[in-house]
């Protein structure tokens, strides 16, 4: 194996330690995954959605999402609702212990990326983007169900 090599696969296991860290300490403190808060946060944006809403916004499938919110609705941090005129559809909303939940919540490894990375110049957020996903590429890893959640394992395991 040469140097560069090397070096780039020290680099991701870089990124895959903090992140493992990252959830472990978030998962302590606050009971919930990565996944799980970013849900949340959604919803918290969103005020009242349905589950296509947030599979589409988080980059999701509706099963994962289903999934998530089901473990979310056990908790009392999400609330289900039929829909007037469509029974059909199903709204959610955070519960008032949800909203609560959220603030206490520590910042996740994600938003202090994304504050980080909203600060690079155009240029540089579109190379790195593109060298990310030829490192998707390279690992076979385009069509992998994942949302914008730094987070290792399934999206909806438990906490």
């Amino acid at each position: 194996m040469d140097h560069q090599s090397q070096h780039a696969l020290v680099v991701l296991r870089r990124i895959l330690r903090a992140t493992e860290n990252r959830a472990r300490a978030l998962s302590r403190e606050s009971g919930l995954t990565a996944s799980q808060l970013l849900l949340l946060q959604t919803l918290a944006d969103e005020g009242e959605c349905t589950a296509g809403t947030i599979a589409a916004r988080l980059g999701i499938t509706q099963a994962t999402t289903t999934s998530l919110v089901h473990k979310l609705e056990a908790k009392g941090l999400v609330v289900k609702q039929r829909g007037s005129s469509d029974r059909r559809q199903v709204w959610l909303r955070l519960s008032d212990s949800g909203h609560i939940k959220l603030a206490k919540a520590p910042d996740d490894l994600q938003e202090v990326f994304r504050q980080r990375f909203d600060k690079l110049k155009d240029w540089e957020q579109m190379m790195l983007v593109a060298s990310l996903e030829r490192i998707a590429t390279m690992l076979d890893a385009e069509e992998i169900d994942a949302a914008p959640v730094l987070d290792i394992g399934e999206l909806d395991r438990e906490a």
